[in-house]
């Protein structure tokens, strides 16, 4: 029987200099481009709706980002959209590791962006 060799598995402990798993996003990416003409975009009708206090909110410009690139994968819910934000690097990237909740996605997407 012929000598078998496996690829080593992962392990679990921490190494020195661990990699930036964001770097994985090829230039050319779709998402990349979002971000691109969204940054573009004014937003000053939007930023007006918000009267400032309280705790303070996602920026809107990170959520249209992400409602962008949801719509853009055929994403619609904001249950999958905030599982999405967790669990998908492109939408971490565009996010910047915010999590809003379904709630907040919902709230935006239908009070705000009226």
């Amino acid at each position: 029987m012929a000598n078998i060799q496996f690829k080593a598995l992962p392990s679990n402990s921490p190494i020195l200099f661990p990699e930036n798993i964001l770097d994985r996003i090829p230039l050319n990416h779709p998402v990349r481009l979002v971000s691109q003409v969204v940054d573009q975009l004014d937003l000053e009708h939007i930023i007006r709706q918000y009267k400032g206090g309280g705790t303070t909110s996602f920026h809107p410009r990170m959520l249209i980002k992400v409602l962008f690139y949801a719509y853009l994968s055929n994403i619609y819910s904001c249950r999958k959209i905030e599982r999405a934000l967790h669990e998908n690097i492109h939408f971490m990237w565009l996010s910047g590791n915010s999590t809003p909740d379904y709630r907040t996605i919902n709230y935006f997407r239908g009070k705000r962006l009226k």
